[in-house]
């Protein structure tokens, strides 16, 4: 912010009564700022995780979309409007969480536009069990896992693949896993990518989980060279610090 002083003239009493002035006003904007810090990484790791939706989705999905506006013209309205919605959802500017239920919606506007492009390729199984579906669970913390999957595991692979989208009732706990059988990988090149930001958001969604919810939180990445990929989570039920907008 600025802080601007007019008067007659530039004297010195008017200089120091501005220092002064801003002084006052910058003690407590500093003290403020350490205290959101947390809130402020969060924000900037979301943010990380939006500019990364991929350009080759955002052009694939339109070049989809178009190729049913002659042939099926109400297919192709259906799919832009789950396009408007999925990027909607996507570049929302509040909340640092929202629900299992809201994040399964984008996931399935998501799955819609990329079954749109692949067809009979792509295959996709829900095991959701109803009593999680308003776990409160980090903004863009499960999408990314089903869109590795898809543009990782399935893109390169050839014939039908699969993507399961699992979540389970474990008592205190909610269990979340998204599983592809896809090419996989191995371990150490994953690692490396999810380091250098090849993988969406995957590392970027471990630090926010266990700067949440604690060490024993963060993802479980099950992978290798030919046998698919299955990325899990563990999410507490209740916790006091997380509240879904």
């Amino acid at each position: 912010g600025s802080l601007a002083a007019y008067g007659q003239s530039a004297s010195a009493g008017l200089v120091r009564a501005t220092n002064e002035v801003a002084r006052s006003v910058s003690t407590p904007l500093e003290l403020a700022e350490l205290e959101s810090s947390r809130t402020r990484l969060m924000e900037a790791e979301v943010r990380a995780l939006r500019a990364q939706i991929s350009p080759h989705f955002v052009y694939n999905s339109l070049t989809a979309i178009a190729s049913f506006v002659r042939t099926d013209p109400e297919q192709a309205r259906e799919l832009l409007l789950e396009f408007a919605d999925f990027t909607r959802y996507s570049f929302r500017r509040h909340g640092e969480f929202t629900t299992l239920a809201e994040e399964l919606r984008s996931i399935d506007r998501y799955l819609t536009l990329e079954r749109a492009r692949f067809g009979d390729r792509l295959e996709v199984r829900l095991q959701i069990a109803p009593e999680v579906l308003p776990v409160a669970v980090p903004f863009l913390g499960v999408q990314p896992l089903v869109e590795n999957a898809v543009r990782h595991g399935l893109a390169a692979k050839t014939g039908v693949g699969t993507v399961s989208i699992v979540a389970e009732d474990a008592g205190t706990a909610c269990l979340i896993s998204v599983e592809d059988d896809g090419v996989g990988m191995d371990p150490e090149v994953l690692r490396r990518h999810a380091e250098e930001g090849g993988h969406v958001g995957l590392g970027n969604i471990d630090d926010r989980l266990r700067s949440v919810f604690g060490d024993e939180f963060g993802l479980v990445v099950e992978t290798a060279p030919g046998a698919g990929t299955k990325v899990s989570m563990r999410i507490p039920k209740f916790h006091a610090d997380v509240r879904a907008s």
